[in-house]
């Protein structure tokens, strides 16, 4: 690791526990490093691609952003936590980094990042995220989600050990508290459709409007899967071919919004959909459809390979 590259990296320690030190001068954040104010510029701009004081402001104002759609604080209270002597200091410098003031930002929030030749960004709940070694393959994301088959599978088998043979061998019933309540074949379809046009929707900061999918007709379901399906694969084939699987996002539909990865939300999408999948399946046997058989993915793998 070169001279320039090891204080860039201590430089982000330091950032990191002094985000709410607001006392701290340039001067003081370089002595931490046993250099002067001068060097550490120096090397750190070589390093990241800006300034420290530049840095910092805006990992400041990356978190002021975060605060604003995820808690109720008004936004004096935002700015002064994020350094700022003043409501307008703060709402000028917020309107320059995303466009619009603070206050408005708040109804229709975008990510929460601000650009930055480094990546090194606001990580909640308080830390930073810093860009990973190495990027995260599909084959990466494939093994990570057998891993957690492997993993899931053992947790259930040691919380079933002390369960008695009567409940062991018991009829399994769906569950009102499992993944939908008192799910109908309709239902069904139309949050596996739903559920693409919704974390579509989570990825690019846009509101989902559940009410669509209440009684909603299979021709409105096809209508949808026909807009959501290829905009959902798209994105998922860029994340992919990008190395961003393990990128994170702010999922604003969730009350209160969520971080997640994109890898993690494709395998959450994955995994709840193969279970709506093999209820339907099931459904459409005993309406006499039996054509798809269990939904079993390996035929249909082997002939696109």
């Amino acid at each position: 690791m070169s001279t320039t590259t090891d204080t860039f990296a201590r430089f982000v320690d330091v950032l990191a526990v002094s985000l709410d030190d607001h006392d701290a001068s340039a001067e003081a954040l370089a002595s931490r490093l046993h250099l002067s104010r001068f060097h550490c510029d120096r090397l750190v701009a070589a390093a990241a691609g800006e300034p420290p004081a530049t840095l910092r402001r805006r990992v400041l104002l990356e978190r002021a952003a975060y605060r604003l759609i995820t808690t109720d604080d008004d936004v004096l209270r935002v700015a002064i936590d994020a350094g700022y002597a003043s409501h307008e200091a703060f709402t000028r410098a917020f309107g320059r980094a995303f466009g619009r003031a603070p206050s408005l930002w708040r109804r229709r929030p975008t990510s929460f990042r601000i650009k930055a030749p480094n990546k090194v960004h606001f990580n909640p709940p308080g830390g930073l995220r810093v860009p990973a070694q190495r990027k995260v393959t599909s084959m990466d994301l494939l093994a990570r989600m057998v891993e957690h088959h492997v993993w899931l599978i053992g947790e259930m088998l040691t919380r079933a050990e002390g369960l008695t043979d009567e409940v062991l061998d018991a009829p399994v019933k769906i569950s009102v508290e499992g993944i939908d309540c008192d799910p109908t074949l309709r239902s069904l379809l139309s949050r596996l459709v739903g559920q693409l046009a919704m974390w579509d929707a989570a990825t690019h900061d846009k509101p989902y409007d559940f009410e669509v999918e209440q009684d909603e007709s299979v021709s409105e379901m096809r209508s949808r899967l026909g807009r959501s399906g290829p905009a959902f694969l798209a994105q998922v084939h860029a994340i992919v071919d990008e190395g961003r699987l393990d990128e994170t996002f702010v999922d604003a539909i969730c009350d209160p919004p969520e971080i997640y990865t994109y890898g993690g939300m494709i395998a959450h999408v994955l995994t709840f959909a193969a279970h709506r999948r093999t209820l339907v399946c099931g459904a459409l046997i005993d309406a006499g459809i039996s054509d798809l058989g269990a939904g079993d993915p390996m035929r249909w793998v082997a002939a696109h390979a």
